[in-house]
């Protein structure tokens, strides 16, 4: 009998200390300490807790109060928080939570590949840091600019959680700060003087699909391939996925082990290029954790993060969208519409960095190549209401052009934030460079006429370069090109009846025009050749 009331007695304090976990309240993925939420609109707060459960948050003196529905998740709205802080906000119900260090002003989702999740430091990863780093670094005493970094987490079902924290920009901080986004707050903050919010989800080498929930793209005929080669990749592992984890783990073993060696042999003096470790690793082989297969980011890494109040998103992507490229239009607008769908915020501004010049400089006229197409489909989706586009066409590093990731970052956050200030809090600026508006031939010579050209066109250089006319037989030469205003004249003695006119038609193309703001005119052709 004994026996029987200590075992009895231990199963009811087991189901005691069940019944205690599973009312624990627990916030939202974005919702820790020193976090940043958004100013003057509605701010919904949501996490976890027992069904039933009774829920009061509160932020500077002002309470909501629900109540857990049976699945387990409660929300409250807040409306209208006036910029300030520091406050605390405190969650009660059957146990509490106090987050400290919080405050209201501008928040931002910042998401995309490698050019976005770049940091300003090299630290880990060799391929980051930005120009002047050491500087940066030093300098960056900007309290009220945080971060928020969602841990790579790919998933094949939408998630509810995603591990991250808010982080305190220092410069003891700032060097794992996602580089574009932080001079972009950096900027905004130095006009604004309010605590600038980044709300970062990132990863290289994704692609636009990626980041783009399965209701939408099975919603898009034209998109529907995507998720049928997924589904193929899925099929294939399924059917023999012990032998394929089991190489995985065993090439993962080696790789480990040269590593450690290389390590060794480094710290001994002994290294040798022979011995020198791979910078990766193999491949984890589940088709769930690629980041190139379609919805698998949206599912782990933007899901959870819904509907965090923002006041737009920051976006720069597209280098892994070439096999895509020609329908990268098609992917980004259906993208952009899932997510405001999401978040319930109408159209919030969505600005986006067209994709930066990269290798060596193209000496033809017109070279093609899948990002000249990725670019002009991304110059075709400004006609998607309240977005901007932010070109890098001039943006590859001078000394070293075939970095993928350019170095200066810091004129990517300038021109963000300066499309920022214009699209989101209204100044009348001009915040892109020339965009192709329409062309008219005038006898031996086209017209090419631009918009947001801004106080004039000008040329970095003794002459305008990366034009290139055309007649009927389709045939491109370099032509001759006179700024007349907020147009150009093109023209070539080769060329004595043009109809069609190209601009930075190759990969890195020897472009030069701008406006006298200082943005870069986009890579456009007249033709549908």
């Amino acid at each position: 009998m004994k026996t029987l009331s200590k075992v009895s007695l231990t199963f009811l304090l087991l189901l005691l200390c069940l019944s205690s976990a599973f009312g624990q309240i627990k916030l939202g993925s974005p919702f820790t300490d020193h976090m940043v939420l958004q100013r003057g609109m509605l701010v919904p707060v949501w996490g976890f807790a027992a069904p039933g459960e009774k829920v009061t948050v509160t932020i500077n003196k002002l309470n909501q109060t629900t109540q857990t529905g049976s699945d387990g998740k409660w929300n409250v709205n807040f409306r209208n928080l006036k910029t300030g802080g520091p406050y605390e906000m405190i969650v009660t119900g059957n146990n509490s939570i106090t987050l400290t260090d919080v405050y209201v002003g501008e928040v931002w989702l910042c998401s995309g590949q490698s050019n976005m999740d770049m940091t300003v430091a090299k630290e880990d990863r060799y391929w980051c840091g930005v120009f002047n780093e050491a500087q940066e670094v030093a300098t960056a005493n900007y309290p009220l600019i945080r971060q928020f970094y969602a841990t790579y987490s790919p998933n094949l079902l939408p998630q509810n959680q995603v591990s991250g924290e808010w982080e305190v920009c220092s410069p003891a901080t700032v060097g794992h700060f996602r580089a574009a986004a932080y001079f972009f707050a950096r900027n905004l903050y130095q006009e604004m003087n309010v605590p600038i919010g980044l709300l970062i989800t990132t990863f290289g080498a994704s692609t636009a699909e990626a980041w783009t929930s399965r209701p939408a793209l099975e919603a898009n005929p034209n998109l529907t391939f995507l998720l049928d080669n997924f589904k193929l990749k899925l099929d294939k592992f399924y059917s023999d996925s012990a032998r394929i984890m089991a190489t995985y783990r065993d090439e993962t073993a080696k790789f480990r082990e040269a590593a450690a060696r290389a390590r060794a042999e480094s710290a001994n003096g002994q290294a040798t290029q022979t011995t020198a470790a791979p910078r990766r690793g193999p491949s984890n082989p589940r088709p769930w954790v690629d980041q190139h297969n379609p919805t698998v980011l949206y599912n782990g890494m933007v899901a959870p993060l819904i509907p965090y109040a923002i006041r737009g998103a920051l976006w720069y992507q597209g280098e892994s969208n070439g096999p895509t490229a020609k329908q990268y239009r098609d992917i980004m607008e259906t993208m952009i519409a899932d997510w405001r769908k999401a978040w319930n915020q109408g159209n919030f501004p969505f600005i986006y960095v067209q994709i930066a010049n990269h290798q060596d400089l193209i000496k033809e006229p017109v070279k093609d190549d899948p990002m000249v197409y990725v670019r002009e489909g991304q110059l075709q989706n400004l006609s998607i209401p309240n977005t901007a586009m932010v070109s890098a066409i001039d943006n590859a590093d001078p000394n070293d052009p075939g970095n993928i990731h350019p170095k200066n970052k810091q004129e990517i956050g300038l021109r963000l934030a300066v499309a920022a200030r214009a699209l989101a809090y209204k100044e009348k600026l001009t915040y892109m460079g020339p965009i192709y508006s329409k062309m008219n031939i005038e006898g031996n010579t086209i017209r090419v006429n631009f918009s947001s050209a801004g106080k004039g066109l000008v040329a970095k250089g003794d002459n305008v370069t990366g034009f290139a006319i055309a007649g009927e037989d389709k045939k491109f030469v370099w032509a001759n090109v006179k700024i007349d205003g907020t147009s150009v004249i093109v023209s070539s003695p080769d060329v004595p009846n043009p109809k069609s006119v190209r601009y930075g038609w190759g990969k890195n193309p020897p472009v030069n025009l701008f406006n006298k703001e200082g943005f870069p005119t986009s890579p456009f052709r007249t033709d549908n050749w």
